[in-house]
């Protein structure tokens, strides 16, 4: 059995993929720092699409979500981006906790896995 790892950096991978499956890191917003919850969700979801993109996967493929937020409060405006973007009748099985995040402008983190 192999394992793929793409944009690999001294800490972590991006994307590993192994077994037909594929295990993206946690998504933060990259350009959208001092947005609002929803703008750094749409931004990081825009993200997972382009990750899973390129290697061979979708949003229609998508196993599981864990979502963070620093803010519960946030929880709402969070499923609004979530909600327009996930296609109805694949959505995955998911998690949304709060938790501190690495930084203070991250609002949101989402990590996927995903079938190819």
């Amino acid at each position: 059995m192999s394992i793929q790892r793409y944009h690999v950096g001294p800490r972590l991978s991006e994307i590993v993929v192994h077994n037909n499956t594929v295990y993206l890191a946690g998504q933060v917003a990259d350009v959208m720092l001092n947005a609002d919850t929803q703008s750094q969700t749409e931004e990081i979801l825009a993200l997972i699409d382009r990750l899973l993109g390129e290697v061979g996967s979708d949003k229609t493929k998508i196993l599981t979500a864990q979502i963070w937020l620093a803010d519960i409060e946030d929880y709402d405006a969070m499923n609004r981006a979530w909600s327009a973007w996930v296609p109805q009748g694949h959505t995955p099985a998911r998690a949304t906790v709060e938790s501190r995040l690495a930084a203070p402008e991250y609002k949101v983190e989402i990590k996927i896995v995903a079938a190819l």
